[in-house]
């Protein structure tokens, strides 16, 4: 027997770990008289998920989606088994005992490239390897693997740009060819298990569901990148940083889940496309940029522990530790509308447009000059497609101590941010009704929002602005 682990995974086409497992019983069935097959397993550490700042609306859209899963595999005659603990560290004992159990020679994972993850792997590695039982360790979550890509010097890449070149350089010589789904197996006799609605901790979710919720589900997920693909695509680079506009693909839950992969984005995009002209678009970046921050990751695992990429940055940086000015920032009331429009929505669908994250974390750590870690963590703790490596690599670069970070000095002013990006106040409006009586560019005003019930802003830009550079020069 086979035993496949899924965690961010959860699908069955594009599924390397999956297929391998498949592969590997078929190939047995032919070489012996044993029946060989594919058992499924999932792990539940909901004291870990709150460890790393998982939020309620991630887990119960990952709960949703694995209960979809969990139909296709028994379609496909694989049960799936659920093993409860609460720490990592508990993983290793239970998959083990699964596996002797039902007597698995190997266990097939895919990849997950934060240190924490990591470690687990190695420990259930070592594990299974001392009683004799084979691990494949699979690459299902990046277009391309951590650690191919380095530069002239065969060090790695620390600035976006050249890895991109080579990312692209890279893709296009060796193409892209998907893994099928497995093929229908015997019936193995063994009933899956229930999935809960919710865990521990993590009840509560309003945006998985109901109306105007997240859909769940790999044909939902599909549906969104063929209607992006064919509706959108074309003028993403134009619209992209318009919050009004439908112009995003909306399809960082179905990634962070796993319910889609990463290559099955770009071959879609690729059978839309003639020529090769389509791997220099402006979505391609934004797929490349998340393979970036894996491979930054696994490249330099102090990032996981929350150190900066640049250190010699942030030693400049004085942090005011300010609970008033973090919690107006938190509740969307600082006085500032896109930066509360955008602090509304992240609370109340679990995600929050990437022009207006760019915009709420500039302010956070530029002018209320609070720690990005505080940010940072406040969104995993919010955001339906909460990514370690993604939200981290956003933060840092929002703060200028991350990899190709902007320099210092660039801070966003929200009021002219909002000009450019929603100059006719529609995204705030939105999100803040009470402003919606007031003309367009009135929307935009800190100033006039105390005329609708609305705070004034708990900050001056100016004055703040010229201080956090002033503190920054002085060191």
């Amino acid at each position: 027997m086979k035993l496949v682990w899924f965690r961010n995974d959860l699908r069955i086409k594009d599924n390397p770990a999956l297929y391998q497992a498949s592969h590997h019983a078929q190939k047995n069935n032919l070489d012996s008289a044993n029946r060989s097959g594919v058992i499924a397993v999932v792990t539940f550490c909901p004291q870990q998920w709150s460890l790393h700042d998982d939020s309620p609306n991630k887990i119960s859209f990952w709960l949703a989606n694995l209960a979809k899963l969990k139909l296709e595999l028994n379609a496909l005659n694989i049960p799936l088994k659920v093993i409860s603990g609460g720490l990592f560290s508990s993983v290793g004992p239970a998959l083990l005992e699964l596996a002797k159990r039902y007597q698995c020679d190997a266990l097939f994972t895919n990849e997950e490239y934060c240190l924490n993850e990591q470690r687990r792997d190695d420990q259930v590695e070592a594990l299974f390897k001392k009683s004799g039982l084979n691990v494949y360790r699979c690459h299902g979550d990046t277009v391309i693997a951590p650690g191919l890509l380095l530069n002239q010097s065969g060090t790695p890449y620390k600035v976006f740009t050249p890895f991109s070149k080579a990312w692209r350089s890279a893709f296009l010589a060796s193409g892209i060819q998907l893994f099928s789904e497995p093929e229908i197996q015997a019936p193995l006799n063994i009933e899956s298990d229930p999935i809960p609605l919710a865990v521990d901790h993590f009840q509560g979710a309003s945006v998985v569901g109901g109306q105007n919720s997240w859909l769940v589900g790999a044909d939902s997920a599909h549906q969104k990148l063929q209607d992006f693909i064919n509706n959108s695509v074309n003028q993403y680079k134009n619209d992209r940083d318009y919050p009004s506009l439908n112009a995003t693909s909306s399809l960082s839950p179905y990634l962070a889940a796993g319910v889609l992969s990463p290559r099955q984005c770009i071959a879609g995009l690729s059978s839309h496309s003639q020529g090769v002209e389509w791997v220099d678009s402006q979505w391609v970046t934004e797929i490349i940029w998340r393979d970036f921050y894996r491979h930054l990751m696994v490249l330099f695992p102090h990032l996981n522990r929350w150190e900066p990429f640049r250190p010699e940055v942030e030693s400049r940086i004085t942090w005011q530790d300010d609970a008033n000015l973090f919690d107006a920032w938190c509740q969307g009331e600082t006085g500032f509308p896109i930066v509360d429009a955008g602090m509304k929505q992240l609370q109340n669908t679990g995600w929050m447009h990437n022009r207006v994250r760019m915009i709420t974390a500039s302010f956070l750590t530029k002018l209320l000059r609070q720690d990005w870690r505080k940010g940072a963590r406040f969104f995993m703790q919010h955001l339906i497609d909460g990514d370690f490596a993604s939200n981290l690599g956003g933060w840092q670069w929002s703060a200028s101590v991350g990899a190709d970070a902007a320099p210092y000095f660039r801070i966003f002013n929200p009021t002219r941010q909002a000009e450019r990006f929603d100059p006719k106040g529609d995204y705030i409006a939105h999100w803040l009704p009470e402003l919606e009586e007031l003309p367009g560019k009135q929307r935009l005003d800190p100033m006039s929002g105390h005329l609708v019930g609305r705070p004034s802003p708990i900050i001056d830009y100016k004055l703040a602005r010229a201080e956090s550079l002033e503190s920054y020069n002085a060191h």
